[in-house]
């Protein structure tokens, strides 16, 4: 018979589209949007499986997991870590904070039943996986026209492989450059409707890019985005802005926010 699961999540779309899947599979949903009454519901109901965001209100994920160690009643129910920070090393501290495992967000829902059958035995597995007809149905085909070009400029492997989790599943098309020149090179071969660049390249400023666009008459009218950890005051903001960038943002930022800015920018230019 299929599982009861519980997800534990703050933000509204993302509980919906898990919720939604699972509820499609057959199994019987629990929920809670913060640390605190995620806990005390699954020592209320004893689910078969527990799903929570890392980035919680009241008790993060992280201490949730603590407690289902701790707790004789709870040890034996698995753990799930759902997150959009995978950064290298993320994995093994959830595991050492007590999760079982680990989904990256965003959500890709043709893997993410699968994802979550593994930690149920198999008398709880669902009776149908597969996802529901309303997502297949929106899924953009191997040949459909994608939603708009991304160019993504970084010299961290990590940073690149987040912004592609990030993007390719809202039907993006993702390019890669690590320095401003490789960059140009790529737009000038396939041009793209919007440009993220880190602001700190090794060897390489960020802010040239911007410059080197709009010195480009065929790069020109491209938009570009810069992103920074570390330049926090409002020179860098200003920087960036007289540089010819259209927008300046500060890490950390949430995905679903990045996200919202990346839409709207590239659907204005695309």
């Amino acid at each position: 018979m299929p599982a009861r699961i519980l997800v534990i999540e703050d933000n509204p779309t993302n509980l919906d589209l898990m919720t939604y899947l699972l509820r499609a599979c057959g199994h019987t949903l629990l929920s809670a949007t913060d640390g605190e009454s995620g806990l005390d519901l699954s020592r209320r109901e004893k689910p078969d499986l527990v799903i929570c965001d890392v980035q919680l209100p009241k008790m993060d994920g992280r201490e949730v997991a603590k407690q289902f160690k701790l707790d004789a009643s709870l040890q034996k129910i698995p753990i799930i870590a759902v997150t959009a920070y995978a950064m290298v090393g993320d994995r093994d501290r959830l595991l050492a904070a007590g999760f079982d495992g680990y989904i990256s967000k965003p959500i890709d829902p043709s893997i993410f039943l699968q994802q979550t059958q593994e930690f149920l035995p198999a008398e709880r597995h669902a009776t149908k996986l597969q996802l529901p007809h309303e997502i297949l149905k929106d899924e953009p085909q191997e040949n459909s026209q994608f939603l708009a070009t991304v160019l993504v400029v970084d010299d961290s492997e990590v940073n690149l492989n987040f912004m592609r989790t990030l993007l390719e599943p809202f039907g993006y098309r993702v390019l890669t450059a690590t320095r401003p020149n490789e960059a140009l090179t790529t737009a000038r071969a396939r041009k793209p409707d919007l440009i993220i660049s880190d602001v700190h390249l090794a060897h390489y400023s960020g802010y040239d890019l911007p410059k080197l666009l709009r010195a480009d008459s065929k790069l020109a009218s491209v938009p570009c985005i810069l992103i920074s950890s570390t330049d926090t005051d409002a020179r860098a903001r200003n920087n960036a802005i007289a540089a010819g960038a259209s927008l300046f943002i500060l890490r950390p930022i949430e995905p679903e926010q990045l996200l919202g800015e990346i839409n709207r920018i590239a659907k204005t230019n695309s």
